[in-house]
């Protein structure tokens, strides 16, 4: 029967509350938003578009549904969130300081600039307004006496000059221009020269004109008869002078030539439109908190060229102060009314404050009250008086923690005990990790043509991978590397086994092999694990009788869920020949001198989980600067994001630091595996065994 987890339970739980709500609330939601999502489905499907009553029906039903999710929301906010001590605290500081200063600083910042801004730029464009409507007055009783003349037949450019001189001394740079069917002159102002406004006369529409790099104030009367007088004065600085007075410095601004014009950023106000006018000043401040500010906004225009309206943005910079006294110069005593409400309006904000503080000790009562009674408690602990117990009162998250503790008090004993006995475990599997490592023959350098070495880096405390070096006269080793299965104090006690096994057979095999086993496990009749060379009087240990040999022993001596896997070879200096044996261990990796890659297979199954098993040998030839690794699963499973480490890392691995010591090039492969492991646990134990000919 397989275990579900706890979190997979509690996910099961949730996924069946969402599916089968049991409240009213609950209902709703899962009907409405069942019923929205399949007519917003119809809706895509049948392309129905805004207005239809299919979008219609689509719409309110997720509307409901959006509320109901909504007030779940909430109650689930108030039933699970505030249940916890944290979040309680957190609502409370937002109550008692965070929202009210929010609040007064958002509507102070927001409310302030916006009004303070559009008040600004209200009295630029007011007073160019005003003087448009001055100049339209003025242009329209010029133009009623020149049409009395030209309905007489006497008007001339001389008598139209005498007449615009009489009405122009409020305008001094005002520029009459009289369109008189095909024939146009212009009237200009004195001293300002004659203009050409050949292509300037289109529309009828007064107000700002803009002409090529100009801001003009128009006046434009036109009657039937095809008479038109036109009157232009150019913005300039003493035109603005009221506005500069009451508020510093204004800027008017020329749409670009796409036609559009963007509001540039206070640092680079001007660039990204033609600069028209720019006149006044700030000046210093009046008071402790005076600050600049700037603002802009867009305002209608004409392009008097070709008629078409477009966008000009007119910017102030200015103080408070000076703010304050154009908006109220004409209020007098007045104005105290407006203190007085800004004062009420402050003490509406003050009462906003005193009742989230009030809302924030009412929370925060209930936690310090359970605060001090555990503090209360801890010290009874303390003095090692564990009677003491709090009395709970509530039923919220701090209830549960007084629960929790009246409840650690009583087992603190008993964990105390548990601590000592943990304490002597972790003590006697340190002694073990040094007793294993004791074992572990890290670096071998007995034979001159081969140097070997050998890391292991356990997973936990011991480690149930197993390497061994074992000598065999003066021009033999015996290379072994297993993996045990499982980990922890079984696999490092059946580790312990394996090499005690295999020294024993390895350097004294004929007094230790057992009675019998040459026909079960050695498949040959002698049971011999040496063999003779042909032709030589010398004996070779034979890797694959000495496994047949080791799963004898290991099949009948351990539970039968133990096995493990095993590469053995045998090093024949003179003869710079590897005669090895694989069973089921990963195929170690050959790095011959010239690059390539030779793997020594697997030659039979694990030892010690079938009995009888024989097991074939191989052998290969080891030439200087051939390199050999051998390795546990632990150094190319590791998995990150679902990819395993490999046997392509490792190789380049080698390649690329092939001429360091052995030394660093076990460094550097443990090295590597730990990066890519990460901050993760590590999985499994990492060995890695290398051997170098010379």
């Amino acid at each position: 029967m397989s275990k579900v987890s706890p979190s997979a339970n509690g996910i099961g739980i949730r996924a069946a509350r969402l599916l089968h709500p049991v409240t009213r609330l609950g209902l709703a939601a899962l009907w409405s938003g069942g019923l929205g999502g399949l007519l917003i489905a119809l809706c895509l499907l049948t392309g129905s578009r805004f207005g239809s009553t299919l979008y219609g029906w689509a719409t309110f039903v997720t509307l409901i549904f959006t509320g109901c999710a909504a007030l779940l929301f909430f109650a689930w906010v108030r039933r699970v969130v505030m249940w916890r001590l944290r979040n309680r605290l957190i609502v409370s500081y937002l109550f008692i300081g965070i929202i009210p200063i929010i609040l007064l600083l958002l509507m102070a910042a927001v409310s302030g600039y916006l009004f303070a801004g559009q008040f600004g730029t209200y009295i630029v464009l007011s007073q160019l307004r005003s003087t448009v409507q001055h100049l339209e007055a003025a242009n329209g009783a010029l133009a009623e006496q020149l049409n009395l003349l030209e309905r007489a037949g006497t008007l001339n450019e001389q008598i139209a000059g005498q007449l615009a001189a009489l009405t122009g001394k409020s305008f001094p740079l005002r520029t009459i221009t009289v369109v008189r069917g095909s024939d146009t002159f212009t009237i200009p102002a004195n001293g300002s020269g004659q203009r050409d406004t050949g292509a300037s006369v289109q529309g009828d529409s007064d107000g700002l004109v803009i002409e090529g790099d100009r801001l003009y104030l128009r006046a434009v009367k036109r009657y039937a008869s095809g008479l038109a007088v036109i009157a232009d004065v150019p913005v300039t600085p003493e035109l603005l002078l009221a506005a500069t007075a009451q508020l510093g410095a204004v800027t008017l601004l020329l749409p670009d030539r796409g036609g559009d014009v963007q509001i540039p950023a206070p640092a680079t106000a001007g660039r990204q439109a033609r600069q028209v006018l720019r006149t006044g000043s700030v000046g210093p401040t009046s008071q402790r908190w005076d600050p600049t500010f700037k603002f802009f906004t867009l305002f209608d225009l004409i392009e008097g060229e070709t008629g078409k309206h477009q966008m000009g943005a007119v910017g102030v910079t200015t103080r408070p102060s000076r703010l304050y006294g154009a908006l109220f110069s004409t209020l007098g005593d007045e104005s105290k009314l407006l203190s007085r409400a800004l004062l009420g309006l402050l003490i509406f904000f003050g009462l906003i404050e005193l009742a989230a503080l009030y809302s924030g000790v009412r929370l925060s009562r209930g936690m310090t009250r359970a605060v001090a009674e555990l503090y209360t408690a801890t010290e009874h602990a303390e003095r090692s008086d564990l009677a003491h117990r709090i009395e709970v009162r509530g039923d919220d998250q701090m209830a549960a923690l007084e629960h929790s503790f009246n409840s650690m008090t009583a087992s603190l004993e008993k964990l105390l005990a548990e601590q000592k006995e943990k304490q002597r475990l972790e003590s006697e599997l340190a002694i073990g990790h040094e007793v294993q490592e004791s074992l572990f023959p890290h670096r071998f350098t007995g034979l001159s043509s081969l140097e070997m070495l050998g890391v292991c880096r356990p997973a936990r405390s011991v480690s149930g991978d197993y390497y061994d070096f074992i000598p065999l006269g003066t021009d033999r080793v015996v290379v072994a590397v297993g993996d045990i299965s499982g980990k922890g104090i079984s696999a490092a006690l059946l580790m312990a086994t394996v090499h005690a096994f295999i020294r024993a057979y390895s350097l004294e095999p004929d007094k230790v092999i057992a009675q019998g086993a040459g026909a079960d496990a050695l498949g040959a009749g002698d049971g011999q694990m040496y063999y003779r060379g042909d032709g030589t009087s010398q004996s070779r240990l034979a890797p694959g009788r000495l496994m047949a040999t080791l799963n004898y022993q290991l099949f009948r001596s351990t539970p039968p869920e133990k096995y493990a896997t095993m590469f053995l070879g045998c090093y024949d200096a003179a003869a710079r020949e590897l005669r090895y044996c694989n069973a089921g261990h990963l195929p170690p990796i050959l790095l011959r001198a010239d690059g390539s890659v030779e793997r020594l297979d697997t030659s039979g199954t694990v030892v010690g989980l079938f009995d009888g098993e024989t097991y074939e040998e191989s052998a290969v030839t080891m030439e200087p600067g051939d390199l050999l690794a051998a390795f546990s699963d632990g150094v190319t499973e590791p998995e990150r994001e679902a990819e395993e480490f490999g046997e392509e890392r490792l190789i380049e691995l080698l390649r690329k630091n092939r001429q360091q010591e052995l030394r660093q090039i076990g460094e550097v492969v443990t090295g590597a595996v730990a990066a890519w492991i990460g901050g993760a646990e590590q999985p499994d134990d990492v060995t890695i065994v290398l051997a170098r000919a010379r």
